[in-house]
């Protein structure tokens, strides 16, 4: 399989290198949709970058008198390429397919693939850009229109566009829906399809022996700490990290990031729903001290899990290079800033204290962990291609405007699943941002959350403008904690929480390390 991947990539670069000398901006732009949504680009990342740089040229330059002008799909294809991948580009190139209200032309409504192209691309809206406010409201009502109308595979695009917009969705969890429709498009390539299917079945082979061995390491550490109250979700957490970066290279990364991901799990589940507020206190300043010799503050019953959470980190410096080592404290320091935010949460809870909605923002957007976890995102990307410098471990740890706004979703998505569960939260929980919204605003319930939810909505456009306005340097960095906030629209889709109550998300778990390989019988 190998050997015939490797032929076909090469097959598959030959056709790119042609592609940028010769191909329109529809031809190009269309053929790097296609490799990203089947998961390959990585193979082509420089290739891909120079195609997007000219087609930027052409949209600066000539794109007014392009042929391309009329046609909504590639006008929206072209516009989500570049912006996802950082270029600025103005939305004035949707001002053609408006009337003379301001509106979108009513005969776009037939216009199926264009509206889906439209309402993907609206998705990556940058604050007060009420442009795409307006396309998001158009497009989505005329392809919920369409339930029952459309024949595969655009009606299975457009209903995964409903629930989650293709800018805000799992990479892999895409590629393992499209590789299966891409051979109905028209035009499909065979060698650019062979290619996809082989890579996709030797990436998955490879997250099932990472699976295998972490499963071992997460079942000695879950029975020897014996936290009986702690999640046992190695599967659920392996996967969410598979749905941050699936590709090969990223083998370390994964492995690295998944067993941090599992100490902070039961630490955030000992002092959420066990600890007492003292022992809390014992359990704060023992990873605060960072030593062996703490272990002597702790209650007898964390003993062992701090020993170990010692240990594993030890064990992960030692995976390092040496050049590397320096990374593990930016992980040590996100740990230990994650225990005080979690200590004054249980302090909120044991004194029944009711915090106002921005205060109980502030700390619940850092305890939701993804500040924490920015860092840890490139503890072992290998730095080849400039992703992992110290400038990007400052720039994650700093908590950067990006790094804040996933945080915000993170915690957003997080009470909005657990508002809905119940109601309300547990009796040992701090008031969630719903709650807090409810008695600050006065409002009922669903108010409420759909407040929370257009919260969202506006941190995924501080998210948008951070990416088109960044250092070019950092993108690389912040691309991988775009990628975990985007895998949170997966987990909380439609207000479950597939972390927390496992069986949510147990069938796409399967299909996603089990499911049949795409037509391996027609690989030659």
């Amino acid at each position: 399989m190998r050997e015939r991947a490797a032929e076909l990539k090469g097959q598959v670069r030959r056709k790119l290198l042609e592609a940028m000398s010769s191909s329109t901006v529809a031809d190009t732009v269309v053929l790097v949709d296609v490799l990203e949504r089947l998961g390959i680009d990585n193979h082509f990342r420089h290739e891909i970058a120079a195609m997007l740089h000219r087609v930027h040229l052409e949209e600066q330059g000539c794109a007014a008198g392009s042929v391309d002008d009329d046609d909504l799909h590639i006008a929206s294809l072209r516009f989500r390429l570049l912006r996802q991948h950082g270029f600025g580009v103005t939305t004035d190139v949707f001002n053609k397919f408006k009337d003379g209200k301001g509106g979108f032309k009513a005969n776009l409504s037939s216009d199926i693939k264009g509206l889906l192209s439209l309402y993907n691309a609206a998705h990556l809206a940058m604050p007060g850009e009420a442009a795409l406010d307006d396309a998001i409201i158009f497009s989505r009502c005329h392809l919920r229109s369409t339930k029952g109308k459309l024949r595969s595979p655009i009606a299975e695009q457009v209903s995964r566009a409903l629930d989650i917009p293709l800018p805000r969705d799992s990479k892999r969890l895409e590629t393992m829906h499209y590789i299966f429709e891409y051979e109905k498009e028209p035009s499909f390539d065979g060698a650019i399809l062979e290619f996809a299917k082989l890579d996709f079945e030797l990436v998955k082979s490879l997250h099932l022996r990472e699976l295998k061995a972490l499963t071992i390491w997460w079942k000695d550490l879950y029975d020897s700490v014996n936290l009986s109250y702690a999640r046992d979700r190695l599967v659920e957490s392996y996967f969410w990290t598979c749905n941050v970066f699936h590709e090969e290279e990223h083998s370390r990364s994964r492995i690295m990031f998944a067993k941090v991901f599992g100490l902070m799990s039961l630490m955030d589940d000992t002092y959420d729903v066990h600890a007492t507020l003292e022992e809390c206190y014992m359990l704060n300043e023992a990873i605060q001290r960072w030593d062996k010799s703490a272990v002597s503050i702790l209650p007898e019953y964390l003993h062992v899990f701090y020993i170990k959470m010692l240990h594993i980190f030890d064990e992960l410096e030692n995976t390092l290079e040496p050049n590397e080592k320096y990374r593990v404290s930016y992980a040590k320091n996100g740990y230990k800033q994650l225990s005080e935010l979690y200590l004054q949460e249980a302090q909120w809870s044991s004194h029944r204290y009711t915090p106002s909605f921005a205060e109980q923002l502030e700390v619940s957007l850092m305890s939701s962990g993804i500040p924490q976890l920015a860092p840890v995102l490139l503890l072992g990307v290998h730095d080849g291609d400039g992703v992992a410098t110290p400038e990007a471990f400052e720039w994650a740890a700093s908590v950067p405007a990006l790094v804040r706004a996933g945080g915000e979703i993170a915690r957003f998505l997080n009470d909005i699943a657990s508002y809905d569960r119940s109601g309300r939260s547990s009796s040992k929980d701090v008031p969630s941002t719903v709650e807090c919204y409810v008695t600050e605003h006065g409002v009922g319930g669903e108010e409420a959350v759909a407040a929370v939810a257009a919260m969202v909505e506006s941190a995924w456009r501080t998210i948008n403008e951070a990416c088109v306005e960044m250092d070019p340097a950092l993108l690389p960095a912040a691309r991988l904690v775009v990628s975990l906030t985007r895998t949170l629209e997966v987990i909380y889709l439609n207000g479950r929480d597939g972390y927390t109550i496992g069986a949510g998300i147990k069938g796409l778990v399967t299909s996603f390390f089990l499911g049949h390989p795409p037509h391996l019988d027609t690989i030659n």
